[in-house]
């Protein structure tokens, strides 16, 4: 039979183990650029993964739900039809966070993103 104390130090060790395996196993990847994520892709098919790029001007296509993701070398579509809300909204040019699988649709490299997220263009306004 264990002493209470080394009770105490079972269930401790028990549920430190616990949280350390949740914070590992839900620890997010690193974010990419798109020209990383693109560079790498055989690495990341079919893995969830984190992105950020700026949203090419005009490709936002509201009735698909998508736009074009783009860095310095190449592109990438966003699908964000399963992404909810969206805070500070779309528009061309943004900084945009994208996390979601990474998949390819006939040559053409997608995120299907859950989570979508925008700088605040007003951080980045001069103030007069």
């Amino acid at each position: 039979m264990l002493s209470y104390r080394n009770r105490l130090l079972l269930i401790g060790t028990v549920v430190t183990v616990a949280v350390l395996g949740t914070v590992f196993l839900q620890a997010p990847a690193p974010t990419l650029t798109v020209d990383q994520l693109i560079e790498n892709k055989t690495d990341h098919i079919d893995e969830d993964v984190a992105v950020r790029g700026e949203i090419r001007d005009g490709s936002i296509n509201e009735s698909a739900m998508t736009f074009v993701l783009e860095g310095a070398e190449f592109t990438l579509v966003v699908d964000y039809s399963n992404a909810g809300s969206i805070s500070n909204g779309l528009g061309d040019n943004r900084t945009v966070y994208a996390e979601g699988l990474f998949k390819t649709s006939d040559g053409v490299y997608v995120i299907e993103a859950d989570v979508i997220k925008t700088s605040c263009p007003s951080k980045y306004e001069e103030e007069v």
